[in-house]
């Protein structure tokens, strides 16, 4: 068997582990009035704010980007993968194993960014046309992989922060929050960046949502299909350039685990 064929091997079986760790957490009836009905209501919260203002710009704006934002930041949770996996004593084993662990975690966790992506097109398809927003046909089909894009970005980023706090289990809670409360904030879901000052612009272009949103935005407003292009292509670049770190660092996350024997039960 070559590396590569053993390689996809442990992809295929970590992502099957993966699904099947989410229907154990969820039933159909629990995700549809549990899940899905917490994010409906929180993104009408903020259409609602927009259509109080009496603005159907600012509600197309804040029902999108709150919309989006949910494959974003559905993804973040993938961080609670490890600590998971730590807390359930599985992590030692994994790590002892011959398949590389960024290999294993990055694919086991793929369902958590798969149901961000559902979620947020359902957001937009049930709630959007009770606030009046239109989906230009064909290119609302656009939307589909564009927020596919978002959360497969997100997800990369989540897999270096999960890396990141892989010995520090106690501080999961925080960088989840944290994280997620931060690409709400800065990556133009409810403030256009260019309102904020210059450092915190360029970090919004750094982060995952940011430039997705943006290409989004503009297929639904019918903007200039090079600019579209561009964005998502930025939006790539910015998920790539995440994946690259997180496969780099988490390897040697792991050592430093190994090494002061902090890859146990406890913190």
């Amino acid at each position: 068997m070559t590396a590569a064929v053993a390689t996809a091997r442990v992809v295929r079986q970590a992502i099957a582990c993966g699904a099947r760790d989410h229907f154990e957490l969820w039933t159909v009836k629990s995700w549809v009035f549990g899940w899905l009905v917490r994010v409906f209501s929180q993104v009408t919260f903020f259409a609602l704010i927009g259509r109080m203002l009496e603005s159907p710009a600012q509600t197309e704006f804040l029902l999108i980007g709150n919309a989006v934002v949910v494959a974003g930041s559905s993804a973040v949770f993938a961080i609670n993968n490890t600590t998971a996996e730590r807390a359930y004593g599985t992590l030692t084993l994994l790590v002892a194993s011959p398949s590389p662990p960024a290999v294993v975690f990055t694919s086991r966790g793929l369902y958590v960014a798969a149901d961000g992506v559902l979620t947020a097109l359902l957001a937009l398809a049930v709630v959007g046309p009770l606030f009046d927003l239109s989906y230009p046909f064909p290119r609302a089909l656009l939307v589909i992989p564009l927020t596919a894009l978002i959360g497969l970005a997100a997800y990369a980023f989540s897999t270096f922060l999960a890396g990141l706090i892989l010995r520090k289990r106690e501080a999961n809670g925080l960088v989840v929050n944290a994280t997620i409360v931060s690409l709400m904030a800065l990556c133009g879901v409810n403030v256009p960046i260019q309102f904020f000052p210059a450092p915190l612009e360029w970090l919004a272009h750094c982060l995952p949502v940011t430039h997705g949103l943006i290409a989004i935005r503009a297929t639904l407003a019918g903007g200039d299909a090079a600019a579209i292009l561009g964005n998502a292509g930025l939006e790539l670049a910015v998920g790539a350039a995440w994946l690259t770190i997180a496969l780099t660092t988490f390897g040697r996350f792991i050592g430093h685990g190994r090494r002061d024997g902090s890859l146990d039960f406890a913190s």
